[in-house]
């Protein structure tokens, strides 16, 4: 049931229009599984390797900051800024890991964020305390919330379990303040984003569309992401930025 409500929601998610107004439209990339498909679980869920590098190279090639929530505040002043998030914690982003020191060097420095189910953390198939360590340290990734036990948060009652005992526990493996939110399924109310104030600063929802600053309430509480899936083409790809 859980897979059927994913895919429900990021194949038929509501497009949210880029309201016309001030500040750079800002693309929040949408990743999960950075492996080949093999025919377990949701097609969509998946990148390849090779796209995803091909992604990157595209990124770098044509002029992109690649931006975490530590650095929001840049989106105003740097050339083509862009975010990059994965949800989740799964193993095989260490692929992805592996293809940002592939393409970094010394005029590109990529960086991306994961959202990671703290409860989640070492088991089988997920990113394991170590792993987490090795790639905050590495300045390649920041290491963000996606609550203890993705749950629909619009249903449960203990908020600060999944909220804030997930913060905490991502913050002591990292070391670093964890600043920014994924909601599971991308459901929320103003319940849920009244409460995710209390602990974050950013949430991102799985609504398309690019982000673009307008003073609204909240907004920081419901920012649209772009979906990468399994078969986007580099065309399609570059499509999602614009």
């Amino acid at each position: 049931m859980r897979w059927i409500c994913i895919f429900m929601i990021l194949l038929f998610h509501i497009p949210l229009s880029v309201v016309q107004g001030a500040g750079k439209s800002v693309p929040i990339l949408m990743y999960h599984s950075i492996e080949k498909f093999t025919g377990s679980g949701l097609r969509d869920l998946y990148v390849s390797p090779q796209n995803f590098e091909a992604q990157l190279h595209y990124l770098k090639e044509n002029g992109y900051t690649l931006l975490t929530f530590e650095r929001w505040n840049e989106i105003t002043h740097v050339k083509k800024p862009i975010f990059i998030t994965l949800d989740d914690g799964y193993k095989n982003n260490m692929n992805a890991f592996r293809i940002l020191q592939k393409v970094k060097d010394a005029n590109f420095q990529p960086t991306a964020t994961i959202f990671v189910a703290a409860g989640f953390i070492g088991r089988p198939k997920r990113l394991s305390k170590e792993d987490l360590r090795l790639m905050s340290n590495s300045g390649l990734f920041s290491i963000q919330s996606h609550t203890m036990f993705h749950p629909d948060l619009t249903k449960v009652s203990n908020y600060e379990y999944e909220l804030k005992t997930a913060k905490e526990i991502i913050e002591e493996i990292t070391e670093k303040p964890v600043i920014a939110f994924a909601y599971p399924y991308g459901f929320f109310n103003d319940t849920v984003i009244e409460e995710t104030k209390k602990y974050y600063q950013f949430a991102v929802t799985v609504r398309a569309g690019l982000f673009k600053e307008t003073g609204v309430s909240n907004e920081r509480y419901k920012l649209p992401r772009q979906f990468v899936k399994y078969d986007t083409t580099l065309e399609e790809f570059k499509q999602l930025l614009q």
